[in-house]
């Protein structure tokens, strides 16, 4: 008999075979490591009761000068403000209409209304608010006509539907009146990459004539930051906008070029960034002045702390430059003393230089490429970002990230959803978390985690849209497909919904053997090394399994044991501070090769796994 002592390198390795990587862990979800052991990662809760719509993209967190804590909240159809849990909709006008544009057309029995406006440049899903209309005659009162509306159809330039919160009856005749205004919001975007196939569809002349080649909608994607107490915000390749804190949370925001002193405002951007340094507004990817072309490798910067003034001159520092090295500005992080822009190709490093050129472009990384707009994190003086195979970093050096797990990651991936990949990053436990759609999916359900303090990965599923982690916050929030935020790291369950479920979590170690595995072992117990510090179940529970093999490289034996079990729960009794653990567990397991699985699925439950033993003996050499 022989009592081995288990101990496994920290981190996740996919890169070689699970009998490679002995005295490693090899796949794992909702695990990380801490001090090189795995733990069940923290749980999410729900910061309120309410929700916004669409699929939220982007987070930014401020405070005030009247120290309110905000958070800028952009998704596919509108932007808000969180404050206190309420999410407050600043979604700028487009137009608004002149008294008496609008008009209503009713059908006997149906909440479906037909809306009249010439000219009214809407699209389906866009927002519209009506004022100032009177009843039709029956059920649909004024109260039920003067609110907000999102459209249904669109079937010409001058018509469009809504579906009204009343059915219309026979009495329902009328117009609206002849004092009706509409304020449109700006268009609504895609949740994610929609692919367009047909007419219009591709390029000129690519594919067969008549069908247009295959193409993509680009999804909704906000970049936001705060300029003093207030914010500029604005979609990609959309206007920018200002949102004034003077004006209160209810207040929405406006187009910059309608500010006071505004000149020569770009009138499209794909991406905005206010630097720390000296406070300019730049925009990447932009439209020069007295162009309307858009120039995917150009930037642009206002005066400084000026917002609005965006003409070049002799008595401000206004002023643009472009790029050489790739199709296309990608992403920019202001980084410790200089802004760190993106190309599809390369690595730029802008660093102030004062009048006349202001700014200064630096290549520092070529031949690099960068998955999506909001695949940068910047933690402990480096930048990390997700390649499209491949991860990287920036220290003032450009290179490649050694990765444990970059073909599972890389493999088994949606390269039409490039754009929803996004980095965020977990200070707390020196992580930095990247999520992204897997092959079959077109929404996040993946994430993969470096842990740039103990250079390890792990990884696991996890549906969110957006990561914030901000020093004004408790916890990194993120943002889910039920249309709210949650906490991180807050409790031990899914708490997304309100109410708490259970999280499943589970890691699984490559195979270990006697010697050089040329005998079978037999394994009759099992001491597990666990702690439940931190769970608020009475007795929280965790299952461990030893999974034998005949040989490597084999599946897992059918059954697993010997006339007994493989499985053994571990349970905490105990609920004083004084931990006590189950002391074993008796198995009846026979291979060649071993792999040990500890796993949980209830409510309440934190666990950390140690170094467990096992019991184990030569049973012979077939």
């Amino acid at each position: 008999m022989a009592l081995k002592k288990l101990v496994f390198k920290p981190g996740i390795n996919r890169e070689v075979t699970r009998y490679t990587d002995e005295a490693g862990w090899y796949e794992c979800d909702k695990v990380r490591f801490r001090q090189g052991f795995p733990e069940k990662i923290g749980g999410w809760q729900r910061i309120s009761g309410t929700s916004f719509l669409g699929v939220c993209r982007s987070l930014w967190n401020w405070v005030t000068l009247g120290s309110i804590n905000l958070i800028g909240v952009g998704t596919h159809l509108k932007f808000y403000l969180e404050q206190g849990g309420g999410y407050n909709d600043i979604t700028p006008i487009r137009s608004t209409t002149a008294a008496g544009d609008v008009t209503f057309a009713a059908t006997n029995g149906s909440a479906t209304l037909t809306v009249t406006d010439a000219g009214h440049g809407a699209r389906d899903s866009d927002f519209v608010t009506f004022s100032g209309a009177v009843s039709l005659g029956g059920n649909i009162t004024a109260d039920v006509l003067n609110a907000e509306y999102q459209i249904v159809t669109v079937p010409d330039a001058n018509t469009y539907t809504i579906t009204a919160t009343a059915t219309a009856n026979a009495s329902d005749t009328g117009n609206g009146g002849s004092s009706v205004v509409g304020a449109y919001q700006i268009r609504t975007g895609e949740p994610y990459e929609v692919p367009l196939s047909g007419w219009s569809g591709g390029t000129w002349g690519a594919g067969v004539w008549g069908t247009g080649g295959v193409s993509t909608e680009a999804i909704r994607l906000w970049s936001q930051a705060n300029f003093g107490e207030d914010l500029v915000f604005g979609p990609r390749g959309g206007d920018i906008f200002y949102w004034d804190a003077t004006n209160g949370v209810n207040t929405r925001g406006v187009y910059l070029s309608s500010l006071g002193g505004a000149s020569n405002v770009p009138t499209s951007q794909n991406l905005i960034l206010v630097s720390d340094i000296n406070r300019f507004v730049f925009c990447f990817g932009t439209n020069d002045v007295g162009s309307a072309t858009v120039d995917p490798m150009l930037i642009r910067w206002s005066d400084q702390e000026d917002v609005a003034q965006w003409t070049p001159a002799s008595t401000n520092q206004a002023g643009s430059l472009r790029l050489s090295r790739g199709t296309e500005i990608v992403a920019a992080k202001q980084a410790r003393q200089e802004v760190l822009v993106w190309t599809n190709s390369s690595l730029y490093s802008l660093q102030y230089q004062g009048a006349p050129a202001v700014w200064g472009a630096q290549l520092v990384g070529d031949n690099i490429s960068i998955a999506s707009q909001n695949t940068v994190a910047f933690a402990s003086g480096v930048a990390f970002w997700m390649g499209k195979d491949k991860f990287y970093m920036y220290d003032g050096r450009s290179q490649p990230l050694p990765c444990n797990v970059r073909r599972y990651v890389f493999e088994d991936f949606n390269t039409l959803q490039y754009d929803q990949v996004f980095a965020g990053t977990n200070e707390a436990f020196h992580e930095v978390w990247w999520f992204y759609c897997s092959a079959d999916s077109e929404t996040v359900d993946k994430y993969v985690v470096f842990n740039y303090l103990d250079q390890t990965w792990y990884y696991g599923t996890l549906a969110r849209t957006a990561w914030l982690d901000s020093g004004l916050r408790d916890f990194p929030l993120a943002a889910t497909y039920s249309y709210n935020l949650v906490n991180h790291e807050q409790g031990t369950d899914d708490n997304q919904t309100g109410t708490p479920a259970p999280i499943a979590a589970t890691i699984t170690s490559g195979q270990f053997d006697i010697d050089d595995g040329d005998r079978f072992a037999f394994v009759w117990r099992i001491m597990p090394d666990v702690t439940f510090e931190g769970s608020t179940a009475a007795s929280p529970s965790a299952t461990m399994t030893l999974l034998p093999l005949a040989n490597s490289g084999s599946g897992y034996n059918s059954p697993y044991s010997e006339g007994g079990s493989a499985t053994g729960t571990v349970t905490r009794t105990a609920t004083v501070p004084i931990e006590q653990f189950t002391g074993q567990v008796n198995t009846r397991v026979r291979g060649r090769q071993m792999s040990i699985e500890m796993a949980s699925t209830e409510l309440g439950v934190k666990w950390q796994l140690g170094s467990p033993r096992v019991d184990m003996r030569p049973d012979g050499r077939r």
